[in-house]
């Protein structure tokens, strides 16, 4: 590893700490849900422990200062302005999707995504007595696109689309020329356009992702969860130039008990934004040289797995079309035979079964070790067939 000036080697025990992780199965290692196992910056760290030193923990507000590192960040990364009126604060990204999924669209109405994708995106709809409809992206020479003429027709039935910008599972910044292209189609069928962009900051570190532009009938939600590793602090802003939306969608919070804010969280948010940037240039360089570890492993040791290039996430997605196995039973051979846990492709939709997700964000001690365990899975698992 490169010489940094923040610790990401030291392999940090999570066990019985209530990890989501690492407590909720007995896998020796997991690599599937979107957690890192790096220390958080140094200036979170601090303010949460000069937060924790004052002894009463009651209802907290939600400071200006917050809202300002949201403002002062996107205008300094991205160069995009943004206005506090235009914000509200959420307890999280998936909070405030089912909130606006309440409140504007009606039960069994038609809501469109674009799979493989996130697949809290499925439940989220489905648990609101909404329908999916799958704008399905097209896969090919190891490559995924959007299918505009698709995409046209079936705007044309919905009410709303959830983008992933930049796209999880298959890492993917989507360019501004395709930014343009699905803001037109929403605008011709006035259809209303969230885009979840908590992956933003984790990108290549050559490559910035593209920010939806502000319009009438686009809602971006936006979190420093994901880039800095603070997603139990939950805590998320809505941005939309749209006040009559606005409006709406704060009252849905409100009605879900959705918009209150985490002792801890504010001051987690403001260490993030106004004193870790460095470290998330760091990060994102330690995620870089993984992925290059991952690469070259597979050419070298596991051919028949191919990664699907991409330039943001920590998540990287594996072609495992050559084993000719359905991802549920390989994720859970791969379990049972080596104790790794990746997330099966199918459950991010049916042109998903093919793949596997891999979650990179770890020292390179368990990077190698969880590489070396798939390659022996997958040897385990073609022996077995060539016995049968």
């Amino acid at each position: 590893m490169k010489n940094t000036k923040y610790d990401f080697e030291c392999v940090v025990e999570r066990s019985n700490t209530n990890s989501l992780k690492w407590d909720l199965f007995d896998d020796d290692l997991p690599m599937w849900v979107a957690d890192m196992d790096f220390k958080v910056a140094p200036a979170i760290e601090k303010a949460i422990l000069k937060r924790a030193n004052h002894p009463v923990y009651g209802y907290t507000i939600v400071p200006d200062e917050l809202f300002d590192a949201y403002i002062n960040w996107w205008d300094r990364r991205y160069g995009l302005e943004m206005s506090r009126e235009d914000m509200a604060y959420s307890m999280g990204v998936m909070p405030s999707i089912s909130s606006m999924i309440r409140c504007l669209t009606d039960e069994y109405d038609e809501i469109l995504i674009q799979s493989p994708v996130y697949h809290v995106f499925y439940y989220v709809i489905e648990d609101n007595n909404r329908k999916v409809l799958e704008n399905e992206l097209v896969y090919e020479d190891g490559k995924y696109c959007i299918d505009f003429d698709d995409l046209d027709v079936k705007l044309s039935r919905v009410k709303m689309m959830i983008l992933c910008n930049p796209h999880n599972p298959i890492g993917k910044i989507w360019s501004e020329d395709d930014l343009n292209r699905i803001g037109e189609l929403c605008r011709k069928h006035d259809v209303i356009l969230i885009s979840d962009e908590i992956h933003c900051d984790l990108t290549d570190p050559d490559a910035k992702y593209n920010p939806f532009e502000s319009s009438a009938n686009v809602i971006r939600c936006l979190s420093p969860s994901k880039s800095f590793n603070i997603a139990g602090f939950q805590s998320s802003i809505v941005h939309t130039t749209n006040r009559e939306l606005l409006e709406k969608i704060k009252a849905q919070m409100h009605v879900d008990n959705s918009d209150s804010c985490n002792v801890f969280a504010t001051a987690a948010v403001i260490a993030a934004y106004n004193e870790s940037e460095e470290w998330l240039d760091e990060l994102r360089e330690v995620l870089y040289e993984n992925k290059q570890i991952v690469r070259d492993y597979l050419a070298c040791e596991l051919p028949i797995i191919k990664l699907v290039e991409c330039d943001a996430t920590y998540l990287l997605w594996l072609d495992c079309s050559s084993l000719k196995v359905p991802s549920k039973v390989l994720s859970g051979f791969l379990r049972t035979n080596q104790g790794l846990f990746l997330s099966a492709g199918v459950d991010f939709g049916q042109n998903g079964d093919n793949f596997l997700r891999l979650n990179i964000a770890c020292p390179q001690k368990l990077l190698k070790d969880g590489l070396g365990r798939l390659k022996a899975g997958v040897i385990a698992l073609n022996t077995i067939n060539r016995g049968l």
